[in-house]
């Protein structure tokens, strides 16, 4: 393990004290990893209770040219959070705070280390929501959440967080506190930060709080669970969905993998199901019938063997449940696990899931895909087995193919789970030079001594780190 400099220890334990920050070998080894299974080597962990000591610490780091990485409950899959080089460990779960409910301009205020279900808890008991909830609601934080943009179903109809937060406040590479954004719903004053931080996985600023714009919530809401003969069946019937008015504000999709594992989990589905789109509706009284009349026909075409709606919230419960279930049970097909959230155009997820089907058999490895279809958004799952060396190479090989057909298909490399260490060396294939340039550019103006979680989101230059 590699020890921070005596000077910037001393400082550390005078801005926080001896319980708030600590180098104990334990301690350091409990937050050098993440949700992606790759572990780092931290030199102490912080744990700062105001924004004003966020920049105490970063001021620190920065008089020292010594690395940081924020974090929030380790729930990244792409090593976004993982400490290297005895990088100090910036841990907000005390920063948790959340202010009471603005119900007349519909807003809340929240810190980083607020976990998602806590927000989403106060925003229902106000009568609101937020749209963002990654499956990972119960425990991800707030500010892990912006950090990588994660947006979860909800997003099909009411947008990422992107769209979803109105201001937001963040401690820069040099320690200085910046306030982006507005509490209003419009404001074209400056440049559009907030929406740069967002995203950013720490390279720019340690988000402290964000001000996040929440809508009322439904009245009523409709589940249905549509089965198909075949895969490409399941994916047309998604173009035909996002193609009508009556959007659905949830639509995920599991493909043949899946289904085989939801029924383990003892959901009963039709006799030759193969793939399955589980649909949510929101309205009131006529409007959610018409709504639910209007999905149900645009899911019908060939290959349908059935469409319900779900009976009472305890079964709709119990269907979330296993989609919810899938990325964890995913290790008992396979113990090697990569797990990517590429993105295409709506219409053109037909095409990436028959290219999907046709490298899982040239590879001749499972690959499971699942997620948020109405979107445009499939969580690709190429399944291997360690110690299977033939297993190992060719699920690396076709990682890079699998974003080859992505990207020929006008689509993007990472929806939600943003770039962390495991993407950054594929960045390029979509991103041009030119833009890569501008993007450093950026960084050393927000992080001038380049010590904000070095080494993720944006690949070195040639001959670069």
């Amino acid at each position: 393990m590699t020890s921070l400099p005596e000077g910037l220890a001393r400082s550390l334990a005078e801005v926080l004290g001896p319980k708030r920050f600590r180098t104990d070998p334990a301690d350091r080894a409990a937050y050098a990893y993440d949700n992606s299974r790759q572990r780092g080597d931290a030199g102490g962990v912080a744990f700062p209770e105001t924004e004003q000591e966020v920049a105490a610490v970063v001021r620190a780091c920065a008089g020292h040219r010594w690395p940081l990485v924020a974090r929030g409950q380790g729930s990244n899959t792409t090593g976004a959070t993982i400490p290297a080089g005895g990088a100090l460990v910036v841990s907000f779960e005390r920063m948790d705070r959340i202010e009471p409910v603005d119900r007349a301009n519909r807003y809340v205020v929240a810190q980083a280390g607020a976990s998602n279900a806590d927000i989403q808890t106060a925003a229902r008991e106000a009568g609101f929501f937020w749209p963002p909830d990654p499956t990972s609601a119960a425990y991800s934080t707030l500010g892990g959440n912006l950090a990588c943009n994660a947006a979860g179903p909800h997003a099909v109809k009411y947008g990422t967080p992107r769209e979803n937060v109105l201001g937001l406040t963040a401690v820069t590479g040099a320690g200085d506190v910046v306030r982006v954004g507005t509490r209003t719903t419009k404001g074209v004053v400056g440049y559009d930060f907030t929406r740069l931080l967002i995203g950013s996985e720490g390279t720019l600023g340690l988000i402290t709080e964000a001000t996040l714009k929440l809508w009322p919530a439904p009245q009523a809401v409709a589940t249905l669970r549509a089965a198909y003969a075949s895969v490409p069946a399941a994916a047309e019937a998604v173009a035909r969905v996002m193609a009508q008015p009556d959007l659905p504000w949830v639509l995920e999709f599991m493909d043949r993998g899946a289904v085989g594992l939801i029924r383990e989990r003892g959901v009963e589905l039709p006799e030759g199901c193969e793939a399955v789109l589980l649909m949510e509706v929101e309205g009131t009284g006529a409007g959610l019938e018409a709504a639910v009349a209007g999905v149900s026909e645009a899911a019908r075409g060939e290959g349908l063997l059935a469409i319900d709606t779900a009976d009472d919230p305890a079964e709709a419960a119990r269907l979330w449940q296993a989609r919810k279930a899938l990325s964890p049970a995913l290790r008992t097909l396979r113990a090697g696990k990569i797990n990517e959230d590429v993105v295409v155009p709506v219409a053109r997820i037909p095409d990436l899931v028959a290219r999907i089907e046709s490298l899982a058999r040239a590879a001749d490895i499972p690959i499971v895909n699942f997620g948020h279809a109405g979107n445009g958004n499939l969580h690709v799952n190429l399944l291997f087995d360690p110690d299977d060396e033939r297993e190992t190479r060719a699920a690396r090989e076709t990682l890079p193919r699998v974003f080859e057909a992505v990207l020929d298909l006008g689509g993007t490399l990472s929806g939600e789970h943003g770039v962390g260490l495991a993407k950054r060396e594929f960045v390029g294939m979509e991103l041009s030079p030119e833009v890569l340039r501008l993007m450093r550019g950026v960084k050393q103006v927000f992080d001038p001594q380049g010590i904000l979680n070095p080494g993720k989101a944006i690949p070195p230059e040639a001959g670069g780190a």
